[in-house]
């Protein structure tokens, strides 16, 4: 690596110096400071707007190009005399945190992929760029040589001009920043081939007016101490403290506050308001990554594809390239979509395992945060912010709330899973169905091949169904409904108590100027549209895609997502399908446990083969939804999230829940009746639900879905993957190393280790996966009252997973600020309201809970639920069978068979209207919709009614807003009566050595307009 002071043959070059006339121009690529005079401290490296080491006007030098100086055959060994030498260079540099002079810190990394030359080298080059102006000026002209360069490039045999174009808008855009104000420095001399590296670092000068228009807040000398609480609360407070302290991260940034500082958006202007005594820390790692991120953003590339050719080529792109500066123009993220830059990222803080490692905050989280072994403590989220930004860290946030509120919704949910064990027992339904002495006779479950049955070789399947169906699920939806209203009325005061702590409130204003910026491919659109006007001979202004322009991306859209809608029911449809004909041909059977455990196989193997399908289809509608965003072309980074999420969130909502709501709602519905069953392609009869009812398997189906999707597809695929992906990244260097083992027994560069890390692919994928788990455990619990204690253990797991993930597998993200959590949340209301509602009708018509009241309170001669079993069960005369549809053998219970029993309300075969509903049906029909309206309308007012008692914004955060405002405005207040108080002490000194210098001579006159001077300076100097 080279360094400032140890430089090899070929690396630095930015002494590569030559003398020649004063008037000629310069064409190089490094420079050194023009105002190295005035501020060494603070510039650093820098230089003048033409790129020269000093003022080509005073000293006639000129820098060469280091490509020129390649060809035209210069030694570089007499250049390392200007530098001095350095015993390891690379831990001057903290191995890429920092410039190679040990003192810039590396705000950011752009990263490009480059060819060897013709002549078999590998062009090497690390070069310093620092604020200057553009090359964009000079970059036509020949360079010095007399045209060596230019002469030597068109001799060669192979030219890539596609490489040549992507090296021309690097040089032109990287000019452009460094006229932003970025200092950047060039690596190509790394350990890993064709692999480029630049360097970035913002000054102070750059920092400061970057914050000022960003309206950063940043902490103000001004402290203020944080209302505390009195009496009995402050003691409470204090034991809680107590108690909670082995589970607090040991981080300083977790401790609680006494005294915050008052923030106020950064002037330059009023710098004094601020704490600058460390500029080094003023901006921290999080900080300087955003402002060069944005400035990357903002800085275009205009230029179009170079031509080395004449003539009527050379016009054609010359028209091209002027139609490209007036409608197109290229930042980072055009650049690195065409492939020009490979990469961009922040650095990470430096190593978070290893011997000798320096503490930073990297480490910190990784010990603190992103360890199993801590998994019982609260997450140190301040850290997280300071580290990730707002966004992740709200995220994180979010994610730590979700799993505390689940705590409690376990707990109940194990009470009532443990009252239904409880009782067992007691459930006289489940001990008719039970009882062999009751003798019932069922009827075949499908034709021809199915016998009759007996109800208590159901007995197993009835007990188990009361663990999940009895009056405590009741209670436990309510309560769910319930705890979803006050988990999101809980998020919103948390959400307003790390706004204040992130100095987050007011930021509307932000939001709007990043919402605005459009993205490459708009842009890139609109060029195209402009471009195709301009052929046709059109005036074209100001361009912008409409709904015409789109109008195919929609109808694709439209057409794609029912597509996939349809194809997500088919497959339950074939699901559907394979148990009917694998429950009829495992009816064959002749053994009679294989005939007993015929439903148990059939549900647990369709439940899975669901959840493989499920699996594969959210990955592929993943993909799909990503698509069809892209397609649409949305003009910002919000449009493009929010539609993604709101595609990506409908298909993965249908795949996961079109099986459960198949079961819930339809399974059982439309079976017909013994003797006019319904078919499917007339030859499957649709299957019915178990005596016990469908809630059973409801619970058996979500279960394995949740779990499974859990265990597969959240932990094993995020811990697998990666795994995999590293071991194949260590693989690979353990074969370069074999190749070249003193290379690479070198330490490696920070960037180089970075550029092998994951790129971070956006928090879509981590919200999803909990956005699904809280439909899961809120929309069906009433049939699985344990999801909660699932996803609870589940997002212990998942906590300490994402954070291993953030801290030691991906790039560092670019800090995004956010005061929430956006489209998500109101994800969350839609899904909680929602929940109430499904609740409602599982309780009302896949449960046994309405039948069960309307017999016990209209039915029921004794007031005891006996004789509920049979009141449910309808009789029929197995000689109204149609034909071909009898069971082959009728004797198979060892006697003959005249009435068989089926689960129905209707008329019994002996009726006038045999066959027909019974008035019992429409009894328990309008009972079930009463309760279904009666359950709604309570539980969402007692839903309203917790959010509206429960204020969005905490008292206490509430006063210290207030207090901040209070006293910012009497900070301005004291520094206007100060500016007052100096202008009249000013004018008061005037006006006395104005008649001082009247009472003297005018010899003294003059020996004291010195200090009449120094008089008026003096005020403006403070």
């Amino acid at each position: 690596m080279c360094a400032a002071g140890n430089i090899p043959e070929k690396c630095c070059c930015c002494s590569f110096i030559f003398t020649g006339n004063s008037d000629s121009e310069f064409h190089g690529v490094d420079f050194l400071p023009e105002d190295l005079s005035e501020a060494p401290e603070e510039t650093g490296m820098r230089v003048n707007k033409k790129y020269s080491c000093l003022p080509a006007e005073e000293k006639g030098i000129h820098i060469i190009n280091i490509r020129a100086i390649e060809d035209i055959g210069y030694d570089q060994h007499e250049s390392t005399l200007l530098n001095s030498l350095s015993k390891n260079p690379d831990a001057d540099c903290k191995y890429g945190l920092y410039f190679r002079d040990g003192k810039r810190k590396v705000d950011y990394i752009l990263v490009y992929h480059y060819k060897k030359s013709s002549a078999g080298k590998t062009l090497t080059r690390r070069v310093h760029y620092n604020d200057s102006s553009a090359r964009s000026t000079k970059q036509d002209q020949p360079l010095p040589g007399k045209g060596v360069q230019l002469e030597m490039r068109e001799s060669e045999p192979h030219v890539d001009y596609h490489e040549d174009d992507k090296r021309f808008r690097r040089e032109e855009y990287e000019g452009n920043l460094v006229e932003a104000g970025l200092e950047l420095e060039r690596d190509e001399d790394t350990k890993i081939h064709g692999v480029g590296f630049v360097k970035i670092h913002a000054p102070w000068n750059v920092l400061c007016r970057e914050a000022e228009f960003l309206k950063l807040k940043m902490p103000t000398k001004k402290m203020y101490q944080i209302n505390q609480t009195h009496g009995l609360l402050k003691k409470i407070n204090s034991v809680i403290q107590k108690i909670t302290e082995p589970i607090q991260p040991k981080v300083a940034e977790h401790k609680p506050q006494t005294v915050k500082r008052l923030s106020y958006p950064f002037s330059r202007e009023k710098q004094h308001l601020f704490d600058l005594s460390d500029r080094d820390s003023f901006f921290d790692s999080k900080t300087r990554s955003t402002i060069v991120y944005e400035i990357l953003k903002r800085t275009t590339c205009t230029k179009a594809k170079y031509s080395m050719g004449k003539g009527e080529g050379r016009k054609k792109e010359t028209t091209l390239l002027n139609k490209r500066r007036k409608c197109g123009k290229y930042g980072i993220t055009s650049l690195l979509a065409n492939g020009v830059y490979s990469a961009a990222y922040p650095l990470h803080d430096g190593d978070y395992e290893g011997e000798n490692v320096e503490p930073n905050d990297r480490k910190l989280l990784c010990e603190e945060w992103a360890s199993y072994g801590v998994f019982y403590k609260y997450q140190p989220i301040d850290l997280v912010r300071k580290y990730f930004g707002e966004k992740i860290g709200l995220y994180f946030a979010w994610l730590g709330v979700y799993t505390q509120m689940l705590i409690p919704a376990s707990i109940v949910g194990i009470i009532v899973f443990l009252y239904g064990c409880a009782t067992v027992d007691e459930n006289i339904p489940s001990m008719e169905m039970c009882d062999q002495r009751n003798n019932i006779t069922m009827c075949p479950l499908c034709d021809r091949t199915c016998s009759y049955w007996k109800m208590s070789s159901a007995c197993a399947t009835a007990r188990a169904s009361h663990l999940f169906d009895n009056p405590a699920t009741v209670f436990f939806s309510v309560f769910m409904a319930l705890w979803a209203a006050t988990f999101m009325e809980h998020w919103k005061r948390k959400q307003m108590r790390l706004n204040y702590r992130w100095d987050l409130t007011g930021f509307e204003e932000e939001e709007e100027a990043v919402k605005d910026h459009p993205r490459a491919e708009y842009e890139a659109k609109v060029l195209e549209k402009s471009l195709r006007k301009e052929h046709k001979h059109k005036e074209t202004d100001k361009e912008k895609l409409t709904w015409k322009d789109r109008f195919p991306a929609y109808l694709t859209n439209f057409v794609g997502i029912i597509f996939m809608v349809g194809l997500t029911f088919a497959i339950v449809f074939g699901v559907i399908i394979y148990r009917i004909s694998t429950a009829a041909a495992l009816a064959i059977s002749s053994t009679p446990s294989g005939r007993s455990s015929v439903r148990v196989t059939v549900t647990a193997t369709a439940v899975i083969i669901n959840l493989v399908v499920i699996i594969i289809l959210d990955e592929v509608y993943g993909c799909i939804a990503r698509w069809l965003t892209q397609i649409e072309v949305p003009k910002t980074d919000k449009n493009f999230e929010e539609r993604l999420i709101f595609k990506a969130f409908l298909l993965k909502f249908v795949n996961a829940y079109t099986p459960i709501f198949y079961v819930a709602f339809f399974k059982g519905r439309f079976v017909g009746r013994p003797g006019d069953y319904v078919y499917i392609f007339h030859s499957f009869r649709m299957e019915e639900c178990a005596p016990g009812g469908c809630l059973m398997e409801l619970c058996i189906q979500l279960s394995i879905i949740m779990l499974g999707k859990q265990l597969i597809q959240n932990n094993l695929f995020e811990i697998g993957i990666p795994k995999m992906k590293k071991f194949i990244r260590y693989m690979k260097l353990k074969r370069r190393r074999s190749l070249d083992h003193e290379e690479h027994m070198k330490k490696k560069q920070r960037y180089e280790v970075d550029y092998n890390l994951e790129p971070f692919a956006g928090l879509t994928p981590e919200y999803m996966e909990m956005i699904i788990q809280f439909g899961f455990v809120t929309l069906f619990v009433a049939s699985f009252p344990l999801a909660p204690l699932f996803a609870l253990l589940n997002n212990i797991i998942e906590i300490r997973l994402d954070a291993k993930k953030f801290v030691t597998e991906l790039r560092r993200p670019v800090a995004v600020r956010a005061k929430d959590i956006g489209i998500w949340y109101n994800i969350l209301r839609g899904i909680g309201k929602l929940a109430v509602i499904i609740n409602a009708f599982v309780i009302s018509f896949t449960s046994d809970f309405i039948p069960r009241l309307v017999y016990l309170y209209m039915y029921s001669e004794n007031g005891t639920m006996h004789g509920f079993v049979n009141h449910t069960l309808s009789s029929f005369n197995v000689s109204d069978f149609q034909a071909g549809t009898a069971p082959n053998d009728p004797m198979d219970l060892g006697y003959e068979v005249q009435i068989c029993r089926y689960k129905d309300y209707r008329e019994p075969p002996w009726s006038e209207n045999k066959y027909d509903i019974s008035k019992d049906f429409w009894a328990v029909l309008a009972a079930r919709l009463a309760f279904v309206i009666v359950f709604q309308n309570l539980v969402m007012f007692m839903s309203d009614f917790v959010d509206w008692i429960i204020p969005d914004i905490p008292k206490d955060i509430s006063q210290q807003i207030h207090k901040e405002k209070v006293l910012m405005v009497e900070v301005f207040m004291r520094e206007e009566q100060g500016k007052l108080q100096m202008l009249e002490t000013w004018k008061d000194n005037d006006k006395k050595k104005g008649e001082n210098c009247n009472n003297h001579s005018p010899r003294l006159s003059r020996s004291h307009s010195g200090s009449l001077s120094s008089c008026h300076s003096y005020p403006l100097d403070v």
